[in-house]
């Protein structure tokens, strides 16, 4: 997935909270939890994110933070109904 600028300069700041945040309002739930992994689970669509959660930090790597959006399976679209983007 290439993003505009435009739109990484917009997520390229998430939390990981709000990134838990929006991947419990796309209906992901905790599947597993061991420290400071968390597991989401979405029923629907089969899919798992991983997320390594330290509260209130930002993903230092891009490729982190574009794998778990992958993983997620979302896309532009996506990020503006979960309001992760404007």
């Amino acid at each position: 997935m290439n993003w505009t600028q435009n739109v990484w300069i917009q997520i390229k700041n998430i939390t990981a909270d709000e990134l838990i945040s929006a991947l419990e309002k796309d209906k992901f739930t905790v599947d597993a939890k061991k420290g400071a992994i968390r597991i989401y689970y979405n029923p629907h669509t089969k899919r798992r994110v991983s997320v390594h959660y330290h509260p209130k930090k930002t993903f230092k790597s891009p490729k982190l933070l574009k794998g778990l959006i992958d993983d997620a399976g979302w896309e532009e679209s996506d990020l503006r109904r979960l309001k992760l983007i404007k």
